[in-house]
């Protein structure tokens, strides 16, 4: 058993025995995403915001967000970096906790362990909503999970996401004149990342329709960074070195780049490759530098929109008992290497 598998595995079943405990000492069935028990806050509101890989531009812009927020209602908050270590996010969550933090706002690095932070927050009676990602209250798998049973979410919709890579990526493919028999569609994503999936598979089923073209598609697995996906990628590419051209789909611009990085390695041209990203933070770095590259647009997410909207959506909860919706969604555009600046994009 790996590493990852194990900690996910070991999380899960003493989760498992902790909510069994639970339900048979109240006698109510635990499992549901609600947080009845959570008081409203009548003085200064403290909250944590725990985000993986906070050191990635779209994470840094949500905290910025966040905290931008934060100040203007007056409230105390904390961002703490989670890297990609879920138990980290564990003892993070407890310290929060005992921080007296009133909320908790969490980007959790693996969703396995999303069950036991429900159980830990609401063991303290503490609010709890997700941003960007999901986890599920009764396991270790979101996409699996009763719509019932996932935490509220702030974010964007992965479908529509997807939908606006795919068409753009369809619109793409027909200004050339590509054999669809020599042509691959790559998709790469976290396997295990529900959102992931909902992007991905959007994008894929809209290029065909909108490309009007029936092309062989290629899924890869990967951890959803740019190394991680290069790797992948690179492989793929060696297996099918018959292809000529190819369109690059990911769950994020980590993919994508990826993607778009290991078919130039191998040689490909520019002109040889449709890559369309999803988050614009990275493809505009292939943009700011003027040359050709087959990064040809991305979907513009901004990451202050969602850290200022969770903490919005937190703050109506504590402060004046609003129930949080399931999932909440922020603004998305568009953009290439003319628009980009325009757009707003931030690029370092």
């Amino acid at each position: 058993m790996s590493t990852a598998r194990g900690f996910r595995a070991s999380t899960f079943l003493g989760l498992a025995v902790a909510l069994g405990l639970t339900a048979c000492s109240t006698g109510q069935t635990a499992g549901k995403a609600g947080d009845d028990d959570v008081a409203k806050v009548s003085g200064k509101i403290s909250l944590t915001y725990l985000q993986k890989q906070g050191d990635q531009e779209y994470f840094i812009g949500e905290a910025e967000g966040a905290k931008a927020k934060a100040a203007e209602l007056g409230i105390d908050l904390k961002v703490v970096n989670l890297g990609n270590d879920a138990n980290k996010t564990v003892s993070e969550v407890q310290s929060a906790i005992a921080q007296k933090s009133n909320g908790l706002i969490i980007v959790v690095p693996d969703p396995a362990v999303g069950p036991q932070v429900v159980q830990t927050a609401r063991a303290a009676k503490v609010a709890l909503l997700t941003s960007d990602d999901q986890i599920c209250v009764t396991g270790p798998e979101p996409s699996a999970c009763p719509k019932g049973d996932l935490v509220p979410r702030i974010g964007f919709s992965g479908a529509q996401m997807g939908r606006e890579v795919g068409k753009r990526a369809g619109e793409e493919y027909k200004k050339t004149d590509w054999n669809p028999a020599d042509t691959r569609v790559i998709s790469a994503w976290k396997h295990d990342v529900t959102v992931c999936a909902d992007r991905v598979n959007a994008a894929k089923e809209t290029f065909i329709d909108t490309a009007g073209a029936s092309i062989q598609r290629i899924d890869v697995a990967t951890d959803n960074t740019p190394t991680g996906a290069q790797d992948k990628v690179a492989a793929s590419v060696t297996a099918n070195r018959a292809v000529k051209h190819w369109i690059v789909l990911g769950c994020n611009d980590e993919n994508v780049q990826g993607g778009v990085t290991a078919l130039q390695n191998a040689g490909y041209e520019p002109d040889d490759v449709i890559g369309v990203g999803l988050g614009a933070y990275l493809a505009c770095k292939d943009w700011n530098g003027g040359k050709p590259t087959g990064m040809k647009a991305a979907l513009f997410i901004n990451g202050r929109d969602v850290g200022a909207l969770a903490v919005q959506t937190m703050y109506d909860r504590l402060r004046n008992g609003k129930a949080m919706p399931a999932e909440a969604f922020a603004p998305t555009a568009m953009v290439d290497a003319t628009t980009w600046r325009t757009a707003g994009v931030t690029c370092s």
